[in-house]
Order: structure tokens, then sequence, then C-alpha cells
């Protein structure tokens, strides 16, 4: 599949690209699909843990909103970084240039921002590492990219056992959870209702996760939603002292204890086959024994 001469910015928010090569080999990947890649960052001039001082940082941000050729915007990787150049980011400038932002993890505090601040929609989707980097790229998350950004409408298909039986429709938001739960409270908090929440997170311990659960829960967030929608989460470890309690045990003290349902298996996190979800879309969400659908439409497409 091709995609003739549709401009994509990559832009380092965050973290470096670990491997420079790699980096190299993405940016031919592309442009064997028709691309025009205006790469904004620069390896060498990587700061600490990050992809550039935070000026920077900002600076890539601001030249790929302005840059006429680019139709995409999309971050380098996630780590940790936006965080501190939140404050400084223009998100009017950002909505009004009219680019598809996209990235997860790490981005979703942009997405918040852009939402809290314009109402302007984004994507929660592929990054440049390591999905358009790799070897082998993941088929199913490239294809979900393309549709999606494409439109004029996306489904994402799930099979997974036990969640309830919801047909359910509201805006959709969300991301990772622990960046949702650092900025509750924030000016770059969006107040959505009647939506459908879908979170993941990497390396969290389940009783973490049901404590930022829970937070949201008492912050009166949870109530103002009609579904959440989990994603991805792994990449931790159970003790001893666990005695029993692990994700099955969280899931089922959540589901008794919050007020909407919550089901299980969307597949988007930090995993080689995700979903590309368009943050501030109108959803449809219809499960069953066997799994759910998400039917998006309403979102800016190229």
């Amino acid at each position: 599949m091709t995609h003739p001469n549709i401009g994509i910015a990559i832009v380092a928010p965050g973290g470096y690209a670990p491997d420079d090569a790699a980096l190299a080999r993405g940016i031919v990947q592309l442009e064997d699909h028709g691309c025009v890649v205006h790469n904004y960052y620069d390896a060498d001039k990587k700061f600490q843990r990050f992809g550039g001082t935070d000026a920077a940082r900002l600076a890539q941000l601001n030249a790929a909103a302005g840059d006429p050729e680019v139709q995409v915007v999309m971050a380098l990787r996630g780590s940790y970084g936006i965080s501190r150049i939140l404050p400084d980011i223009d998100f009017r400038a950002m909505a009004a240039s009219g680019k598809l932002f996209v990235g997860y993890s790490d981005f979703t505090a942009f997405h918040m921002g852009l939402m809290a601040k314009t109402g302007a929609l984004s994507f929660a989707g592929p990054m440049f590492c390591d999905d358009f980097t790799r070897d082998d790229p993941a088929d199913f998350t490239l294809q979900q990219f393309w549709n999606c950004i494409k439109g004029p409408e996306h489904r994402v298909r799930a099979t997974a056992q036990n969640n309830p039986l919801v047909d359910v429709e509201g805006t959709l938001w969300g991301g990772n959870l622990a960046m949702l739960v650092h900025l509750l409270g924030s000016p770059w908090f969006p107040e959505i209702n009647k939506g459908i929440l879908f979170l993941e997170d990497v390396g969290e311990h389940p009783y973490r996760i049901e404590r930022m659960m829970l937070q949201l829960l008492h912050a009166g967030v949870l109530a103002r939603q009609r579904a959440v929608v989990l994603g991805d989460f792994s990449q931790y470890r159970l003790g001893l002292l666990d005695n029993g309690y692990d994700i099955d045990a969280m899931l089922a003290f959540l589901r008794e204890r919050l007020p909407i349902p919550v089901l299980t298996g969307l597949p988007f996190g930090h995993i080689r086959d995700r979903a590309t979800l368009p943050f501030g879309s109108q959803a449809h969400l219809v499960s069953s024994e066997h799994g759910f659908e998400l039917t998006l439409s309403d979102y800016p497409t190229l």
C-alpha cells in the first residue's frame, strides 16, 4: 500500500531514538511508501534522556506545526518529556495548523492538553520508534493507522471473554493511565462527559493500576463516563506479598466498585499490534459474550 505525497513530520517531544540506524531505516520505509518525511529531530542534539533540550523539543513541535508541506505530525517515541513543556505549548496554534498529531504513551499529555485548551482532536496511534523503524513492521498497527487517518469512519474489533454486555455511544478519549492521573486537576485535563474512556499502561503493578483508577473515581471523572475500555497492562512483576492479588483480582474489584461497565481486550498499549484511536471522536461501543466493536466517526482525516 502506498501513500503518495503525504507529508509526515517527525518530532521528539519526549525521549530520543536509541538506535540511529533504525531511525534512518524508518525514514526510508516511509519514503518507499510514497510519503515525504520532514525530520525535525536531530540525534546529535539529544539531551539527557530527552530528544533535545526543553526549548529544542518545543521548537520541533512549533516548526512541524508551521510547515505547510506537513499533514501528519508524529512523535518519535514516548518515554517522558511532554510534561516539562506543557505550559509552553501554544495549543491554539497546534489546533489552527490543521495537522494530524499522532502518538501514544507520554504523548497522551499532548492529546489531553489539545482537547482541554481547544477542543481539537488528535490520534492515539503509532510512533516512529518502533512502529516504523523495526525490521518487521506490524501489519495490523500500520493498517489501523492508515485506515483511520484516511477515514471517514474507523472500526476496531476485539475478541474478549467475560465482558459486560454494553451498547453505548460517547466521546472517545484516554490513553496512558499514569499520564491521565498525572494531569488530574491541571489546566490540561479536559472535562469530558458521557465519554468512553480507553486506558493502557506498562510496568505498573495491579495495585498501582487500581489506585489510579480509584483516584479517577474519587475525583468524579468516572461517574461522568459511559464505559471504560482497558487495553494492555503488562511488564509488571508480582511478589510473594501479593498473596493471590493479581490483575484478575484487581479487575474484579473495579467491576464491583466502579459505577460504569469495565471492558477488557482493547488492542492498544505498549504492544506490537496496536489500534489507532481518534482522541475526541464519536464512538459507538457494542460488546457481546465474544468481544466488542468500536465504531469511530466525526474526526479529522487527510
